[in-house]
């Protein structure tokens, strides 16, 4: 019998297959999002899909250590400029609200954070220089040139279904180009 956790499970695993895809186009960057072994060894026995971010961010946060802090369920990422922003988990009656590290961008002052409210997953793309904060449908792949990235999001229900090209301004991240099939992939 497939639960609704199984097939949620399943959902996330053909969204990082689809950004996976994506990656194998472009240029090695010096990013360091976790591996599909990474999250293999480190998600093996979560509970669900926040218990493995959360396994996932005590994997990365030791490199980022001096600007982004986790304090119970809040995640504090300090900016360039003066203040901080902070990510709260919270529940509610849609569902728990999680929000975990999940890799950093160095060079572009980006912090990736991956979302969950109850079976549904997002990343976040926050630039420390100037505090915006961008939903993104799924991990977000850099291009070669670093000024974009993409983003693959296919499922069943619930999901964009398409392929987003994404234009990462010094304030600013919005959607260039998309494609859609015509019918549910």
């Amino acid at each position: 019998m497939i639960t609704q956790r199984d097939e949620a499970m399943r959902a996330a695993a053909w969204r990082t297959f689809g950004a996976l895809a994506i990656a194998s186009l472009a240029w090695p960057v010096a990013a360091a999002p976790p591996t599909v072994a990474d999250i293999a060894r480190l998600c093996a026995n979560a509970e669900d899909q926040a218990h493995c971010g959360r396994l996932i961010e005590a994997k990365q946060i030791p490199r980022v250590r001096s600007f982004v802090r986790r304090d119970g369920d809040e995640l504090r990422i300090d900016l360039l400029s003066a203040g901080s922003t902070a990510f709260r988990d919270s529940i509610d009656i849609a569902g728990a609200r999680s929000y975990s590290l999940w890799d950093y961008v160095d060079d572009l002052q980006s912090v990736v954070l991956f979302a969950t409210k109850g079976d549904h997953s997002e990343f976040w793309w926050v630039q420390r220089q100037g505090g915006g904060e961008f939903r993104l449908p799924s991990e977000p792949v850099l291009a070669p040139g670093r000024r974009r990235l993409a983003t693959a999001d296919f499922c069943a229900e619930g999901c964009t279904n398409e392929v987003a090209v994404w234009r990462i301004e010094p304030n600013d991240v919005r959607k260039e180009l998309a494609f859609k099939p015509p019918t549910p992939w």
